[in-house]
């Protein structure tokens, strides 16, 4: 029983690391690396072994664990969020939550075989260690989503006040917006890449009003789906887009300031805590040290 434990184990964790290898430092292909030295927007699916295995993991999970229709596409509206592109994206994350749904349970087994542990712990632990791994790609899925997104927020302020200069020099919206994907390259790399996937569609065929609707779902962000308002209202309606852009950088400037003085003024709460907890007691114990120390030699005389 314990070596087929340790055989379920090692074949797990095995997926898992090819799971994330294939989702993050997957090598591209000969073609793959020539369009995207052309462009890095262009990205190739291609059908892989790692693909067909992706698929072949992630489908038991969909038969005890059934996804909707609608939660699949709202994971793979998370994934795009999260800056994954791909439409194997989805299945990988399936087959990662698969494989840590088996491995933390195994993982538990092992350790309450090796220390002689009673079964109700290993029931406990077990469940425990299933919904941890569970929920943990959620959690990871989560705080990319968030971290890219806060990001994007940062460079919103930055890609406005290029654009003001960009239109207000001559440059119609298509240019302007391949202009600032280009200076944004090494300063925002997501606000570049989601420029280039932006220009990358108008380049293809789709109208612009599509390209920007796309560009708030990929990126979920506030402040970039009144962005994308605004320009569509003012492509539509005839109106100057450098003097709209001009009050949006500046209304958004103003809200980016109070976000730095509302994030300065958390920081100081936030040092409540472990002043209390760890700098605090130890000033008390170099003050009242030396007291208890004669206490002590008084009472034991």
């Amino acid at each position: 029983m314990l070596i087929l434990i340790v055989i379920l184990t090692f074949s797990c964790l095995a997926l898992g690391v090819m799971s994330l290898y294939w989702l993050v430092a997957r090598p591209a292909g000969n073609v793959t690396s020539r369009l995207e030295s052309m462009d890095p927007a262009l990205t190739l699916v291609e059908n892989n072994p790692m693909t067909v295995m992706a698929e072949r993991v992630a489908e038991p999970l969909n038969r005890i664990v059934p996804i909707s229709a609608g939660e699949a596409q709202k994971l793979q509206k998370q994934l795009l969020q999260a800056g994954y592109l791909s439409q194997d994206a989805a299945m990988a994350y399936r087959a990662i939550q698969l494989t840590l749904f088996v491995a933390f349970p195994s993982l538990v087994a092992i350790l309450c075989f090796v220390f002689n542990r009673p079964l109700s712990n290993l029931v406990v632990f077990g469940g425990f260690a299933a919904a941890a791994g569970f929920y943990l790609p959620r959690l990871v899925l989560r705080s990319k989503i968030a971290n890219r997104q806060l990001r994007i927020t940062w460079a919103l302020a930055d890609a406005l006040d290029l654009m003001v200069i960009a239109v207000e020099a001559g440059l119609g919206l298509n240019a302007a917006l391949n202009r600032i994907g280009e200076e944004l390259r090494g300063a925002h790399p997501d606000m570049h890449y989601e420029l280039e996937l932006v220009n990358l569609e108008i380049r293809v065929g789709r109208s612009r009003e599509e390209a920007l609707r796309n560009l708030a779902e990929r990126t979920g962000v506030d402040d970039i789906r009144s962005f994308v308002a605004l320009l569509i209202q003012a492509d539509r309606y005839g109106s100057s887009i450098g003097k709209a852009v001009r009050v949006f950088a500046d209304s958004l400037r103003t809200k980016r300031r109070q976000r730095a003085e509302q994030a300065s003024q958390k920081a100081t709460l936030k040092l409540i805590i472990p002043l209390t907890g760890l700098l605090f007691p130890v000033i008390i114990l170099v003050i009242l040290a030396p007291a208890l120390l004669n206490l002590i030699d008084l009472f034991s005389m």
